[in-house]
């Protein structure tokens, strides 16, 4: 009887101290998962259609958060490697008319450069620059001074402007519909929050889908996560 007490006694003394290693292992792994998700990585999704075609509306993306933090003490420099911002990076970044919202463009001009468009040519320092991974889905330039198609005419044909120190120029891919430097100004560098890494799921969502928030629109998002997912986007490394 004692030995078989003893027995029952290691038993659940076993079971005590494997439930508290799982809860441990369970409690240590959410800290991790959430001091990356707060200070290494952020989750955003694509929303618009203004970076088509590098980023699709329903792309769920990661954002390297520390790529362009500023280190304080001379270890941090060690551990965490910052990198310069760079014309053609694409950046996330809070929209400076709205710091609740979140935008993602691409770095066209850098501080203390002067940019122009002509004709729809991005010009820095009064030389054209290359940008293959742009579209303009109106091939017709607008005039300046054209009056009736001023919305457009400004994206056309822009400046020229110089950088101000401590700001940059940005730009969606989808040149024709996109809101960026063009219509709100210049971007203050202190708003950036990172840098998109991966494309972690996709769907075939539709324009402007997220400000659906009704049970039925989620219920048909939830859906459309199996039967609109672009498996070949998964896992895209985004430059």
């Amino acid at each position: 009887m004692k030995k078989e007490f003893r027995i029952k006694k290691v038993k659940k003394k076993r079971e005590k101290n494997f439930y508290r290693e799982l809860f441990e292992l369970l409690a240590e792994t959410a800290v991790f998962v959430f001091f990356v998700m707060t200070f290494v990585f952020q989750a955003f999704q694509i929303p618009t259609g203004s970076m088509e075609p590098t980023l699709l509306v329903g792309d769920f993306l990661l954002v390297n958060k520390i790529v362009y933090y500023e280190p304080v003490l001379s270890l941090e420099k060690l551990i965490i490697p910052r990198k310069e911002i760079k014309r053609h990076d694409i950046v996330v970044f809070k929209w400076p008319d709205d710091l609740r919202k979140d935008f993602v463009k691409r770095v066209v001009g850098l501080e203390g450069e002067k940019v122009e468009i002509k004709d729809k040519q991005v010009f820095v320092d009064d030389v054209p620059i290359s940008e293959d991974y742009k579209v303009h889905i109106d091939s017709q330039a607008r005039a300046g001074d054209d009056y009736y198609y001023y919305n457009n005419s400004i994206k056309d044909n822009f400046g020229p402007v110089f950088v101000p120190a401590g700001h940059c120029f940005v730009m969606g891919d989808n040149r024709d519909n996109s809101q960026d430097s063009r219509s709100w100004g210049f971007l203050d560098l202190n708003l950036i929050k990172g840098k998109p890494w991966v494309v972690y799921f996709s769907y075939n969502a539709e324009k402007d889908a997220y400000k659906k928030t009704g049970m039925k629109e989620r219920l048909k998002k939830f859906v459309n996560f199996i039967i609109k997912a672009r498996w070949n986007r998964l896992f895209k490394i985004i430059r």
